[in-house]
């Protein structure tokens, strides 16, 4: 099982709607070598109130094998071809490291929070599209080939020598999108390198709606379900003893909240017979009670979603629900247990 983690990802107070945290160049590329010197494969950079394309180009100067990947960017408000320029280039400055990972927003956001106009249809559909049409950007950068792109949302027939970026050493860029829902299951099974699971689909959602969605897909491109990189990004409540973990509960109990509160993903509450929990945690994010939020989450509902443990039993547990669900687990631990290089060198080992 791969290991990958957030790079100076969004903390408890960012979620209970505190603020967002800032970072240096230097702070960039010093946490980039040491994610890296710690031994995990992969590092991401998450799009949360920052660009999430631009901390991984200095994370590719700084760091020498660790792969990087956008965790997740999100399509709709960067055209196709955006997108594509941004891959191709970090692709070649990463030396052949960099996955592009992709997810859509839903409409408010899109339109309110991005400014940006929101197409007709549903995001799935368009999705599809985008991610064909991103397959044509790059194939006419690596060939030079006259590009006949056409498709209801987007179009692609001009890219004359002057604006291609020519070819790539490393000309596969893989492509990860994001999924809660059954269609975006089945685009991965069908177009992806890989599928990035948002951290709200349990463990059980994921194994009995997405797995088989993937499947699914990846039959209907005659191919195995196995190419598909499963990226599992469990939560985590992790303290140093049993004392110490009813307030980690509460810490991720806001994390959750913070998500559970989205219609767009009332699809995982509704398959554990949530429904009137997630209607009450989005009246209350209507009405800015962010703190308020993670006292609607259960202990069992907590324990659906989340690897809990402390730090003498977190490998075990998180082997136990994880392996044979994921091909990579990416790990975004609590803030105290990231200074603590000797305990992060082992667990990494362990689950690799």
């Amino acid at each position: 099982m791969r290991v990958e983690t957030v790079m100076l990802g969004p903390d408890t107070e960012q979620y209970a709607g505190e603020g967002v945290k800032k970072a240096s160049l230097e702070d960039i590329g010093a946490a980039a070598r040491r994610l890296e010197e710690l031994g995990f494969d992969g590092l991401t950079a998450p799009e949360a109130g920052h660009d999430p394309y631009l901390p991984l180009a200095i994370a590719a100067e700084h760091t020498d094998e660790i792969t990087l990947a956008t965790n997740v960017a999100i399509a709709f408000p960067r055209s196709p071809m955006v997108t594509a320029q941004l891959a191709w280039d970090l692709q070649h400055y990463s030396g052949g490291r960099f996955r592009v990972g992709l997810g859509t927003q839903v409409k408010p956001h899109v339109e309110r929070r991005y400014a940006t106009p929101w197409t007709t249809g549903g995001p799935g559909p368009r999705m599809r599209e985008y991610l064909l049409c991103m397959r044509a950007m790059f194939d006419s950068f690596q060939t030079g080939a006259k590009p006949d792109f056409r498709g209801e949302h987007y179009q692609f027939t001009l890219c004359p020598p002057f604006f291609n970026p020519g070819p790539n050493e490393h000309a596969s860029v893989p492509i990860e999108i994001a999924a809660v829902n059954p269609y975006m299951g089945r685009l991965a099974g069908e177009l992806c390198d890989g599928l990035r699971l948002h951290p709200i689909a349990t463990f059980r959602f994921t194994e009995e709606v997405l797995v088989p969605a993937i499947a699914e897909g990846a039959a209907k491109a005659g191919r195995s379900a196995d190419a598909v990189n499963l990226v599992g990004a469990p939560f985590i409540a992790l303290a140093r003893d049993e004392a110490g973990l009813e307030a980690a509960k509460l810490d991720l109990k806001q994390h959750i909240a913070f998500y559970a509160s989205t219609p767009t993903y009332h699809s995982v509450l509704e398959f554990h017979g949530w429904m009137d929990v997630a209607q009450e945690l989005h009246r209350l994010s209507r009405e800015g009670k962010w703190k308020e939020m993670p006292h609607a989450i259960s202990d069992e509902m907590l324990d659906e979603w989340a690897v809990i443990a402390t730090e003498d039993t977190f490998v075990d547990r998180m082997k136990e629900r994880a392996e044979g669900l994921f091909s990579t687990v990416l790990l975004d631990l609590p803030g105290s247990f990231w200074h603590d290089d000797d305990w992060l060198r082992e667990v990494i080992a362990r689950l690799k």
